[in-house]
């Protein structure tokens, strides 16, 4: 398997029944983009079987020089295989899911989600700085397109909105990865993870790509592009937003903020840590009054978020881990009730909470899925979400009790908002005729759901299938952060203590 290309395999794949989508009709092109998700899921599925847990760090790596510093250059970790596994599992589900409701234009919304699966693939496997930032950049057109041209009534709005917010922050990390390459003399990405910048410069650097991956994320207070985006996506654009986009911030600080600018992200914890506390209960709050149903989860998504964060920057591996775990499993739980909140969308094509009630009487196993992906992102022991933000708390106990504290408020307020939207919606009486009338999930339906229940109930159960192929990652990340942990609440302010490195770092794989 080593000396098989089946990275690029996995990038060419989608990109050749993409352009296929162009040339098909509308029935030709839903089952060329079906049958592409498919190949790919089962190449990630091979991925998955191959991947040596304990072997080197960098595996499945190609290399080709292209021209004067510049590289086709992939290769994975076991942070970079989950999150690929992630995109591959739902990529098919985006497109079950579009199947009825997507009738204009079909060839060219199913080139659009493929196009965008290749770049999503691209940006957790490149190996190269601009390789990294040409993936980075273009899955923001497909995108765009998504939502500009098959969303809601105020599409055009939304569309521009998410393009501009995430565009601008992405200048200053072009600007940043320029001065780099030029101070490292290489574009190479584990390199640069080991390499020592100046710490005067990793101020600058590390602000510059905050700019970006803040967006992405997104941290509070740039996080007001996604409720407009997801209520203005269809139902697969929403998934998928949720589901992978969302993580692209996540995977930056993991790959390039933390390792290359360590001084850096410790002297600018307590502003990640503040603003994460913000978003956890600041949208929580906000996510109690929404009366759409997408509006909730999408400021849900902004709160989740805001504990992968702080699990990122507490700088230990309990915190780590409980990131990584809360990114996967909010990838598949809020893609997930995107697609619930999409099934009865598509029958009475309103999104206010009030028009429905007591589906549980008449969509019984509607209701049964939705209460399993409620629970979910409650983070309910045995489910995906309760692993992920248990040890993400943790993590940053070990930093501060009152951080922990703030964080904390958001399990409350997440069990509030999401019982509250799950017992408006699935019980009471039934007060709308048309609602009452709905009919419970087709075949297409539950194919859709079954997989992520499963993958949710999997996650939580046995979460060890998940953390193994990342805990060796997760460790060299963990020593490569040792000389700027913090020791315990007083530490979280500006300028923390600078330890010398261990000799031994470079063994810490």
């Amino acid at each position: 398997m080593m000396g098989f290309p089946i990275l690029s395999l996995m990038l060419l794949v989608p990109l050749i029944a993409a352009v296929a989508c162009l040339l098909a009709n509308a029935n030709a092109a839903r089952l060329i983009a079906l049958a592409a998700t498919l190949i790919d899921l089962a190449l990630g599925i091979l991925l998955w079987a191959n991947y040596d847990i304990g072997g080197a760090q960098w595996q499945f790596t190609e290399r080709a020089p292209l021209f004067a510093g510049f590289q086709w250059a992939l290769g994975i970790d076991g942070i970079a295989l989950m999150l690929i596994m992630l995109t591959v599992f739902l990529m098919p589900i985006c497109i079950g899911a579009s199947w009825k409701s997507i009738q204009s234009r079909v060839g060219e919304y199913m080139a659009a989600f493929l196009l965008m699966e290749t770049l999503m693939i691209g940006v957790f496997t490149a190996q190269d700085l601009f390789l990294f930032y040409i993936f980075f950049e273009a899955g923001l057109i497909p995108m765009y397109l998504i939502i500009g041209v098959w969303g809601g009534a105020d599409r055009i709005y939304a569309s521009y909105k998410f393009f501009l917010y995430t565009l601008l922050g992405s200048v200053l990390m072009l600007i940043a990865m320029l001065w780099m390459a030029n101070d490292a003399g290489t574009t190479d990405i584990p390199t640069l993870m080991a390499y020592d910048f100046d710490p005067a410069a990793q101020k600058w650097l590390w602000l510059a790509f905050f700019a970006s991956f803040a967006v992405k994320m997104p941290m509070w207070p740039v996080h007001t592009w996604l409720p407009d985006a997801h209520v203005q996506a269809p139902t697969a654009g929403s998934v998928i937003l949720a589901g992978v986009l969302l993580k692209m911030g996540g995977y930056g600080f993991i790959r390039f903020s933390l390792p290359m600018f360590p001084e850096a992200s410790a002297q600018f914890a307590w502003l990640i840590i503040g603003l994460s506390m913000m978003a956890v209960a600041y949208t929580s709050l906000v996510a109690l009054v929404q009366t759409d149903m997408k509006k909730l989860i999408a400021y849900s998504s902004v709160a989740h978020m805001g504990i992968v964060t702080v699990g990122l920057f507490a700088f230990n591996r309990q915190g780590l881990e409980g990131a990584m775990i809360v990114m996967l499993s909010h990838g598949l739980v809020s893609g997930a009730l995107f697609m619930a909140v999409g099934v009865i969308y598509d029958r009475l094509h309103t999104r206010e909470i009030d028009r429905y009630g007591g589906l549980s009487i008449n969509m019984p196993y509607y209701a049964l899925f939705f209460m399993v992906f409620t629970m979910a992102s409650v983070g309910l022991p045995g489910t995906s979400g309760f692993v992920g933000e248990f040890l993400a708390l943790i993590g940053i106990y070990q930093v501060s009790s009152w951080v922990t504290f703030v964080c904390a408020t958001g399990v409350i307020l997440g069990a509030a908002y999401m019982l509250y939207l799950y017992r408006r919606v699935a019980f009471g009486d039934q007060k709308h005729a048309d609602a009452a009338a709905m009919p419970d999930l087709d075949w297409r339906e539950w194919a859709m759901m079954a997989p992520i229940a499963a993958a949710v109930l999997w996650m939580g159960v046995y979460p060890e299938s998940f953390l193994s192929p990342m805990r060796a990652d997760i460790a060299a990340l963990d020593a490569r952060l040792a000389r700027v942990k913090p020791e315990g609440d007083a530490k979280l302010r500006v300028g923390m203590p600078k330890v010398p490195a261990p000799a031994d770092l470079e063994g810490a794989h």
